[in-house]
């Protein structure tokens, strides 16, 4: 299943980058993908991690999510930034993380250096260190609403 995937991403991105729909080079292009796969397998590295199908349903729900989270938070700094007393309380809060595996802890701690006014400054094993902009942000991650989404996102719930 993965290899199929696989196949069918990189033929997808090369139609997007080439824009040709002829009958030739679609062969062509379906042909490519194919051989890359099948030469990627051989070496070995068509792994879980590098080609992720397993969370592809939990990813269409997951990313719009995270993208309005970005927005909102690129709002709220915008305010920040523009407001003419800078009203910023900086500070640093260790965040619980429930995820099982090394890539969902690793998309938890990415999508909280993604929103803006948040930044992971140490990722460990069950806690993140996170610097925030303001202590409103830091109550938020701390209310753990990303932590179980990116946990629901994995699987694990």
């Amino acid at each position: 299943m993965r290899k199929v995937s696989a196949a069918v991403s990189l033929f997808v991105f090369w139609v997007l980058l080439s824009g040709y729909f002829t009958p030739f080079l679609l062969t062509a292009g379906a042909l490519s993908a194919i051989a890359v796969v099948a030469v990627a397998r051989r070496l070995e590295v068509v792994d879980p991690e590098g080609h992720p199908v397993d969370f592809s349903g939990s990813a269409l729900r997951y990313w719009p999510w995270l993208g309005v989270e970005i927005v909102k938070s690129a709002w709220d700094v915008s305010k920040i930034i523009v407001h003419p007393k800078l009203p910023i309380s900086p500070a640093l809060v260790r965040v619980k993380n429930t995820q099982v595996s090394a890539l969902g802890r690793v998309v938890y701690a990415n999508s909280i250096t993604l929103t803006p006014g948040t930044v992971t400054i140490v990722a460990g094993r069950d806690e993140f260190l996170v610097h925030a902009l303001t202590r409103a942000g830091a109550e938020s991650l701390a209310e753990g609403d990303m932590d179980r989404r990116v946990t629901r996102f994995e699987g694990a719930q």
